[in-house]
């Protein structure tokens, strides 16, 4: 949400075909959203207009598409709160528009209005109740091995529809929480109502170092599980398909992503949430 996706979701929003890629050099560029609400924090939004897919991507680009005047409105039905522009050197790009008073619960609905130049984009959303993590822990194949991958444990309301997405931050490595490889899951795939399975680390976009995996001796691991709703369940693995597609040279990316933002592109959401902290081995 926040995994340094708004550079991507300028970009793919814009379909690869020829008819879009016609289409899309003649329009005037969108406002693009990244939003989310989670429970017990804050909204918070980045905003940019989409990138031609005819542009080089690099961090020129980037600036010059990022909006820094835009008046954000998020409401909760009862109260509403103007969101305020702050600088964050770990995103890309560096600017998020966050909030202070209104703290996510489950059950409720948020209200999304923005306000920019004479457009005005608008999206609702609710967060879902939140799913516990029951275990997370680092599992290496040998005793041997630096290497291994995480294994979580949740409880799947039987008498619930549930969506969910798993994500995963390295403390010091990385700043924000990713998407796990495959992390998406819908509870219609279980088999049983206790939920158990391997963690694969996700691709963070603009790495400072090669992608890997797996976790590693040493690593800090943050372990989150995410409730969403369908809206948000479609946008992610429309994300996830263009993230797999776009590295296979067979199958390349060639649709938009899906978006509940009216006015706009992208994606208001909100999230129930339950992390845990995963210690690994020191290294030796």
């Amino acid at each position: 949400m926040k995994y340094f996706i708004l550079v991507i979701i300028s970009l793919l929003f814009i379909s690869c075909n020829q008819d879009d890629f016609d289409k899309s050099t003649q329009s005037e560029s969108k406002i693009v959203v990244e939003g989310w609400i989670e429970t017990g924090d804050y909204p918070q939004v980045i905003l940019s207009t989409s990138i031609p897919i005819t542009a080089a991507v690099d961090s020129t680009t980037i600036l010059n598409h990022v909006i820094r005047s835009a008046k954000i409105t998020v409401s909760n039905g009862e109260n509403e709160e103007i969101l305020r522009l702050k600088r964050n050197s770990d995103r890309i790009p560096p600017f998020v528009y966050y909030g202070s008073e209104l703290l996510g619960e489950s059950g409720k609905v948020y209200s999304l209005k923005i306000e920019y130049l004479d457009r005005i984009i608008q999206a609702k959303t609710t967060i879902p109740k939140t799913v516990p993590l029951k275990t997370a822990t680092y599992i290496k194949e040998n005793v041997q091995d630096t290497t291994g991958y995480v294994f979580i444990t949740f409880d799947d309301p039987v008498s619930e529809k549930n969506y969910y997405q798993v994500t995963t931050r390295i403390d010091k490595e990385e700043p924000v929480f990713v998407p796990a490889f495959y992390g998406n899951l819908n509870d219609d795939s279980f088999n049983s109502s206790l939920v158990s399975m391997q963690i694969n680390r996700g691709i963070l976009i603009f790495p400072k170092t090669k992608f890997k995996p797996y976790f590693t001796d040493g690593d800090l691991i943050y372990v989150k599980l995410k409730t969403l709703n369908k809206e948000a369940f479609d946008f992610w693995n429309s994300w996830q398909n263009e993230i797999v597609n776009g590295r296979n040279p067979i199958y390349p990316s060639n649709s938009s992503l899906k978006s509940n933002i009216t006015g706009g592109l992208g994606l208001w959401t909100g999230y129930g949430q339950s992390t845990i902290i995963v210690r690994t081995p020191l290294k030796k």
